[in-house]
C-alpha cells in the first residue's frame, strides 16, 4: 500500500513537471514568433515526452527495454486521459453551468486518474503483473 501510494505521489511530481516542461516550450516558442497552435503541438508533446521518460523510469522504475509498442500505449492512454478532461470540461462548465475553475479542477483530477490508471495497469505494468489479474 505504501509503494503505490509512493509511485502516485512520483506521478504527480512528473505531472508538475510535464506542465512546467508544456508552458516553458509553449511560451518561448510563442515569443520567437511561432503561430500559437504550432506552439501548443509542440510544447504538448514535449510534455508527452519528458512523462514518458520520467514515468517509465522514476515513477513506475520499469526495468525493460523501452518498445515503440509501449511509447504507442502511453500515447494512447494520454489521449484518452485527455479526451476525459474534454468531455468533462464541457459537461461541468456548459450542461451543469458549474464555474470555469471548478470544472477545470475536476476534469484534470479525473483526467490524472485515468492517466494514472492506464499508465500503471497497462503501458508500465509488467508481464508478470498482468498475469495475476
Amino acid at each position: 500500500m505504501w509503494n503505490e501510494r509512493m509511485t502516485l505521489v512520483r506521478f504527480a511530481v512528473v505531472g508538475i513537471g510535464n506542465t512546467l516542461v508544456d508552458f516553458g516550450v509553449f511560451f518561448l516558442l510563442a515569443s520567437m514568433g511561432v503561430p500559437y497552435v504550432f506552439s501548443q503541438v509542440c510544447s504538448y508533446s514535449a510534455g508527452i515526452m519528458n512523462s514518458y521518460l520520467w514515468n517509465r523510469t522514476w515513477t513506475f522504475q520499469v526495468r525493460k527495454k523501452a518498445s515503440v509498442h509501449e511509447f504507442f500505449q502511453f500515447v494512447a492512454v494520454n489521449f484518452v486521459s485527455l479526451s476525459t478532461t474534454i468531455v468533462l470540461l464541457y459537461l461541468l462548465r456548459q450542461s451543469a453551468g458549474m464555474p470555469l475553475f471548478s470544472s477545470k479542477a475536476i476534469a484534470t483530477v479525473a483526467g490524472m486518474a485515468v492517466n494514472f490508471a492506464g499508465s500503471r495497469l497497462w503501458v508500465f505494468s509488467s508481464e508478470r503483473e498482468r498475469g495475476r489479474r
